[in-house]
């Protein structure tokens, strides 16, 4: 006797419908995402598949009819080799016969109409694919299906002249079912993939594809369902067309340039924000969104108040969140540098903070901070990089920023080493931190240091930087958009040498323009870094 299965259901993990089966037992188990549902007893065991607990010899038995309901007709059922059980004038069954390579009926597949329960009889796992044994081997093209119902649907929609086949258990089989038919399919010039449209049926479509040579496969783009939805509406035309225009395979991520067609003059969505002088904007165009721009220099070269600068630059020309990791300052350290930007007053230092009044200080508060758009990752010493990188996804996706400001890359590394060398984890790091910014679209600014130059000099002399100097790893370099260096003689007799840092960029991929693009002069009475003109030109022009 049969072993008949119990009943299936919709999977309430993955949304595949008719994949969760029901076991008298209590439990349940998804064939398509693999879940296990239930009774904690049976949680453990083994779930034998449907084939292996068939019994040894075919005993269903039926008659050639057509299947009304799926408007199949009563040629095509015989063409298949498919028969329905009746009740009066009522179909209660469906018997999909399955064939071994000799010819020999080795398995049955059956399908109760009411409640859609499934058992199988024989041998389904030595059997060919549903339809395999009654197409020849070769031809122009032929079809796969993920259903019997489908595999007959196709074939009339189609004609009934072309060749169509199914795998035999649904879509976690697809891909199993194809290798051990490959031979089979590989004989026909085309095969065209016509699994369901859903997540399960287009994870198997790639899945499939993947085992011929490139342009030999082809997936069908349905709209409706299945191949059977478009018999039961009567849209044969809609379903031809779809079939006719199935595309090759091709890998995630690689597009045949004519496919773009108008798309191509669709801007893809980025924000830009112009930089705070005029002169970085003439070669840069501005700070997008999506990038990640990596501010470096020696120390004591302004990087502090370039980055109050731009976050404050930011605040006043978006209307965006922004993220702050500022990991050699608590969380009020950089509440009063964002404020000292808006007072023109160095508030950062207690002394200077103290010549204002509380309400004056408040005022200043209220027009920066307690815009409730500044979130700062208050940290309690060493941390982790993937802790790091969890605080960057989330400023992004659950706070929605989208300009996020990391000061400094070489602190992490310098506590978190796990590679067992700088370079190595700079490495992982900085590729992590690019892939971040490709799935969250926000603009990551960085500050990295440099390392010491070979020579007498160092940058605290002036010393002009390239991307060589980058600490640690090249990777800054190649996987940031643009990389600015701060270059500053700390030790030049002039005063107004000695508090100008050179802003010179180093890389920038978007424009390709580099070199000198403005100077900055430093305040030490209000704390702020102005634009101004070359100051080095006379020297210049003297040497």
């Amino acid at each position: 006797m049969a072993t008949q299965w119990p009943n299936r259901g919709t999977c309430p993990e993955c949304g595949a419908s008719n994949a969760n089966v029901q076991h008298e037992d209590g439990h349940s188990f998804c064939f398509s995402c693999e879940t296990r549902f239930g009774n904690e007893e049976t949680k453990n065991a083994q779930i034998i598949p449907m084939s292996e607990k068939s019994s040894e010899y075919c005993k269903m038995k039926g008659m050639i009819d057509a299947i009304p309901d799926r408007m199949i007709a009563k040629d095509t059922v015989k063409k298949f080799n498919t028969q329905v059980k009746k009740t009066g004038s009522n179909i209660t069954h469906h018997i999909y016969q399955y064939f071994d390579a000799d010819g020999n009926h080795i398995a049955n597949k059956v399908r109760e109409v009411v409640g859609k329960k499934f058992w199988s009889e024989g041998s389904l796992s030595n059997a060919l694919l549903f339809g395999q044994n009654i197409f020849n081997q070769g031809g122009k093209y032929i079809t796969v299906c993920e259903g019997e119902i489908d595999a007959m649907s196709a074939y009339e929609l189609m004609g009934s002249k072309w060749p169509v086949v199914s795998i035999k258990n649904g879509a976690p089989s697809a891909l199993d079912n194809c290798k051990k038919a490959f031979d089979y399919l590989n004989k026909f010039e085309t095969v065209v993939l016509c699994f369901d449209n859903d997540k399960q049926g287009r994870e198997a479509s790639k899945k499939v594809a993947q085992l011929f040579e490139p342009n030999k496969c082809k997936i069908a783009n349905l709209e409706l369902k299945d191949a059977n939805e478009y018999l039961k509406t009567g849209q044969r035309e809609k379903f031809t067309q779809a079939w006719w225009n199935s595309k090759p395979y091709t890998p995630a991520g690689i597009v045949n340039l004519a496919d773009l067609g108008d798309s191509l003059y669709e801007e893809e969505y980025c924000e830009t924000c112009p930089y705070p002088w005029s002169k970085m904007n003439e070669k840069t165009y501005g700070i997008r969104t999506g990038e990640l721009v990596t501010f470096t220099s020696g120390a004591g070269m302004g990087k502090s108040s370039v980055i109050r600068e731009l976050i404050h630059h930011v605040m006043t020309s978006t209307l965006d969140n922004i993220g702050l990791l500022c990991m050699e300052e608590n969380t009020k350290n950089t509440a009063f540098n964002i404020m000292s930007v808006e007072a023109n007053a160095r508030l950062y230092i207690k002394e200077i903070r103290e010549k204002y009044t509380r309400e004056q200080l408040k005022g200043w508060q209220k027009k920066t901070i307690d815009s409730k758009r500044f979130y700062a990752f208050d940290h309690f010493g060493s941390v982790s990089n993937d802790e790091i990188l969890d605080r960057v996804r989330y400023m992004a996706k659950g706070l929605d920023c989208k300009w996020i400001f990391l000061d400094h890359l070489s602190i992490l590394i310098s506590g978190n080493e796990e590679f067992g060398d700088e370079r190595k984890s700079i490495d992982v790091l900085m590729t992590k931190l690019r892939s971040l910014v490709e799935e969250t679209g926000v603009a990551l600014l960085l500050v990295s240091h440099l390392r010491r130059p070979a020579g007498d000099r160092g940058h605290e002399d002036g010393r002009e930087i390239t991307l060589s100097h980058l600490r640690g790893s090249a990777s800054i370099g190649h996987l940031s958009d643009s990389v600015i260096g701060l270059e500053r003689n700390q030790q030049a007799e002039d005063e107004m040498e000695a508090n100008t840092t050179t802003l010179r960029i180093l890389k920038n991929r978007y424009t390709g323009d580099t070199g000198i693009a403005c100077h900055l002069h430093y305040n030490k009475e209000t704390g702020r870094m102005t634009q101004v003109d070359n100051p080095f030109m006379e020297n210049d022009d003297a040497s």
